[in-house]
């Protein structure tokens, strides 16, 4: 089996997850924060609807530079937004893992920040690292805000607690 194919099927799954937690961002509550140190649920929200991004940036060049990249930090004006920008990103991320090849994937791809290397490591270790595992960690920070926000939480890997549930 090619590696895309098991990293599309992961993908494709997980996808389906972190549109159901990005729907339930309430629109009225973007500017919320739970701490003056976090990220407002707007700016969070975006993020992760931008993580597939990274699947391009890996899989098409053999290198990125942090310090030269452009971002958008303009905050999302709803919901629907974020979730118009998720399937785009995740969009361009399958058709870019449905034509990588398994010798791409073991190219080594290199992260600088300005003239630092921050890492360099196989494109499919940068896969799994900067896009997928990247794209948990911060969907499990959005399921805190949104309990925060008494807001229910989707279940990702059977139901949640704001889910009925009847287990035999």
């Amino acid at each position: 089996m090619a590696m895309n194919t098991a990293l599309l099927g992961e993908l494709k799954h997980e996808a389906a997850n972190t549109k159901k937690m990005l729907a339930r961002v309430p629109a009225d509550k973007l500017y919320w924060r739970p701490h003056e140190k976090s990220s407002t649920l707007g700016k969070l929200a975006k993020h992760i609807a931008e993580l597939p991004m990274w699947f391009e940036r890996i899989l098409n060049a053999d290198e990125f530079n942090f310090a030269t990249a452009t971002l958008n930090r303009e905050p999302p004006a709803g919901t629907e937004e974020i979730l118009q920008l998720f399937d785009e990103r995740l969009n361009a991320a399958i058709t870019a893992l449905e034509n990588v090849t398994d010798e791409n994937l073991n190219s080594i791809w290199v992260f600088w920040r300005g003239e630092q290397i921050m890492f360099q490591m196989p494109k499919k270790v940068a896969v799994r690292t900067m896009a997928m595992n990247h794209l948990y960690h911060h969907r499990g920070q959005l399921s805190v805000y949104l309990r925060l926000l008494n807001v229910p939480v989707p279940g990702m890997y059977g139901p949640s607690a704001d889910e009925a549930a009847v287990f035999g």
